[in-house]
């Protein structure tokens, strides 16, 4: 089956397209990467986006308005890797949309909203498209995050040790698949959420990103705000736990620059600052897991400033790029959910219970049919154990 993924994480900078060929033979799903497409998000759909997302107000019209925007420019880069990836023939479009609330209370999540009408996607493709993956894990009571340890078990298992899986996005997530037990997945805390808020803020909204980490690079930690950030209580919950731009915005980071003696000090050490934050908490959940090898993926890889401090937090872990087992770093996460789209039209639950806390593994996403009937797979007797990534000839 060619399956094309589509995903926008908490940072919202562009979406990521991916198709891949899939086939599951007995207790071992195959994946065949075909290409993979970043379509940046157009600056008005930016725009709406950061104006509506939390702490902001926001209005009924103002989220119709982005769930046509996003179902639109999600089908655009649909319709591109139909044409450019896949010579104009594929069987599935799995789409993520953009998150643009997790709801979470004590440690519990009440709700999530990834918005982006499927109804366009299967428009412009003609494919069914599968959506709305994270609420049905949150409906069994599961966090509905991170949905990606799905794939990440799959794939280390072929790993000796205790390996792990981290995300570095807006917010970073971490799966880890110790010898015995069965994976556990969960966000550590913010990757670039904070960093491209206090980017932004500093910049005047002149930049969006501490581009190669070179500010961070200039800069000093300023340890009285590492020690008050780092006393945030969501660090010390217990997994599985899920996170947002919810939690970790610009109101906080100023909040926490206040209280921390901040004010007045350069912007480049609370770069500085913030870049070892996502560092140290990604190294403490590690260390608590006993972790042996870090396969890492995610936007956070391009800056080489993150990667050298959670190397430097992490001595004695090899790090290395998801591209070493086959998975493209900048599309690993659209083809994770190309997996779990693919799962769901086999009759198989795409959702691991202790990755997200749910009550039992649930078939995920709702299924919204293309231009011709919807004829779903016959449904597979096993879910898979492993993952295998092969080259272009298979």
């Amino acid at each position: 089956m060619r399956v094309i993924g589509l995903m926008s994480g908490t940072s919202y900078d562009a979406i990521d397209a991916a198709a891949a060929d899939l086939a599951l033979d007995g207790d071992t799903l195959t994946l065949r990467p075909l290409g993979h497409l970043a379509v940046p998000c157009p600056d008005g759909l930016r725009d709406l986006i950061t104006a509506a997302l939390p702490p902001a107000a926001t209005t009924t019209q103002a989220i119709c308005a982005l769930d046509t925007g996003i179902g639109q420019a999600f089908a655009s880069a649909a319709g591109r890797a139909l044409r450019e990836l896949c010579d104009g023939a594929a069987d599935l479009v799995v789409s993520h949309g953009q998150t643009v609330h997790h709801w979470v209370e004590d440690g519990t999540v009440r709700g999530t909203l990834q918005l982006g009408g499927p109804a366009w996607i299967a428009e412009a493709t003609g494919l069914p498209v599968v959506s709305d993956l994270r609420s049905r894990d949150v409906a069994a009571g599961g966090q509905g995050a991170p949905l990606v340890g799905m794939a990440d078990a799959l794939l280390l298992r072929a790993l000796p040790g205790t390996p792990a899986a981290l995300n570095l996005g807006g917010i970073a997530n971490i799966t880890v698949l110790a010898p015995g037990a069965e994976p556990l997945a969960f966000d550590t805390g913010p990757a670039n959420a904070l960093l491209d808020a206090a980017v932004r803020h500093f910049t005047g909204g002149a930049a969006t990103q501490d581009e190669n980490g070179r500010r961070a690079a200039a800069g000093r930690t300023i340890p009285e705000l590492l020690r008050l950030l780092l006393a945030d209580p969501y660090y010390r919950r217990p997994a599985p736990k899920s996170t947002g731009k919810e939690h970790f915005h610009l109101p906080y980071l100023r909040r926490a620059l206040e209280a921390g003696s901040a004010p007045g000090r350069r912007p480049d050490d609370v770069l500085a600052t913030l870049t070892r934050l996502t560092a140290v908490t990604v190294a403490d959940a590690c260390r608590a897991h006993q972790v042996t090898e870090l396969v890492v993926s995610g936007g956070g890889t391009r800056n080489p400033v993150l990667m050298r401090m959670i190397a430097e937090e992490l001595p004695g872990v090899p790090l290395r790029p998801s591209d070493g087992l086959g998975l493209p770093c900048a599309a690993k996460e659209a083809l994770a959910f190309a997996v779990l789209g693919f799962l769901t039209v086999h009759g198989l639950p795409g959702s691991l219970p202790s990755a997200t806390g749910a009550r039992r593994a649930t078939l995920l996403g709702s299924i919204t049919p293309g231009l011709s009937p919807l004829r779903l797979p016959p449904p597979a007797t096993r879910p898979p154990r492993l993952l295998r990534i092969t080259g272009p000839h298979g």
